[in-house]
């Protein structure tokens, strides 16, 4: 296969990369105040286009079968919200000996205690080919479920308090997510045998609209100050992120994958992914509440900030390798069958 063939047939890992340069070169572009002005564009207006897209591809009985699923979603909510932010907490009790710059350890702390996101997992569910219907309702609800859990989280790991506007982080909620899907599934219903027919690209245009979403995220990565941050202390961070998720994955793996576990292939997709993601449009307003006032706030914030695109880079270079494992699991499971 030639270089130009193979370019093509990974063209969204070939945008990561292009789009992650754009953002080194000019990160004022995409920062929240910038030209693209991604506090709109991206908070509501990609968010939403992406769960309308959900809403659109997404057949209704699968939904309702995802909504029934009660064992997938338990597995996924405990594991993100109740295991991810001990464990972290427990590895930080290690990590405290170290030389690693404290404030950056908080933030790594914070971003155990984070809701799953409401896209990224979806997308890359998506593009694997995994239980999408679960993959909607386990980031939709988790984020619900956040409002409440991640800040009491916080105040439990970090001592850290304070009135969070519930009511309009919910209304926001409601607007991105529920509203376009709820939209999505109307419009399905009158143009059901016009998509049936034509199959529009819906893959193609999530991915589109991540490749967004992961410039504005560079962007804020490459904008954001660093104070007394010392090299050391960053790249020792990274690498202990790319760590967790791996190791996560791996775990969400193993444990979804057993015999007895009673889960397609389909769904060790969903869980693996939306287990192992942190949300980042929820998680930053959501630190600038608890933390107002910390003079360093912006080296708290800066895991989450890493975290974000890591978690999309990693899951975009293992999607080939997820999507054939994934296809051979369905073909045994229906060999049982």
């Amino acid at each position: 296969m030639g270089l130009l063939a193979r370019a093509r047939k990974e063209w969204f890992i070939v945008g990561v990369a292009l789009v992650i340069a754009c953002a080194k070169l000019a990160p004022s572009v995409g920062v929240k105040g910038g030209p693209l002005r991604p506090e709109i564009t991206i908070t509501y207006v990609a968010v939403s286009a992406i769960f309308f897209n959900s809403g659109l591809s997404l057949k209704t009985e699968e939904l309702a079968s995802a909504l029934m699923h009660v064992k997938l979603h338990l597995f996924v909510q405990t594991f993100t919200l109740v295991f991810f932010p001990v464990a972290i907490w427990a590895l930080l009790k290690v990590l405290a000996l170290t030389a690693i710059n404290e404030w950056l350890l908080k933030g790594l702390l914070t971003v155990g205690c984070m809701p799953p996101p409401v896209s990224s997992a979806v997308i890359l569910t998506k593009a694997v080919g995994g239980n999408e219907a679960a993959a909607i309702f386990n980031s939709a609800f988790g984020s619900f479920l956040g409002i409440v859990v991640t800040p009491l989280l916080l105040l439990v790991f970090l001592g850290s308090s304070s009135s969070v506007p519930f009511s309009s982080i919910f209304s926001q909620l409601f607007m991105t997510v529920v509203i376009p899907l709820i939209i999505g599934q109307v419009c399905r219903m009158f143009l059901r045998d016009w998509l049936e027919r034509r199959k529009p690209p819906f893959g193609a245009v999530s991915s589109l609209v991540l490749l967004m979403i992961i410039y504005t995220t560079f962007c804020d990565t490459f904008s954001n100050p660093s104070i007394e941050l010392d090299h050391l202390s960053l790249l020792l961070i990274i690498f202990i992120i790319f760590s967790i998720q791996l190791t996560f994955m791996l775990l969400t793996f193993l444990l979804s994958t057993r015999k007895s576990s009673g889960f397609t292939a389909s769904d060790s997709v969903a869980i693996m992914f939306c287990s192992t993601h942190k949300s980042l449009t929820l998680g930053i307003p959501m630190l600038k509440i608890v933390f107002e006032g910390y003079e360093h706030l912006s080296l708290i914030s800066v895991p989450l900030l890493i975290y974000h695109p890591a978690q999309i880079l990693l899951g975009s270079v293992l999607v080939p390798t997820i999507r054939a494992w994934m296809t051979t699991g369905q073909k045994s499971d229906i060999l049982v069958r």
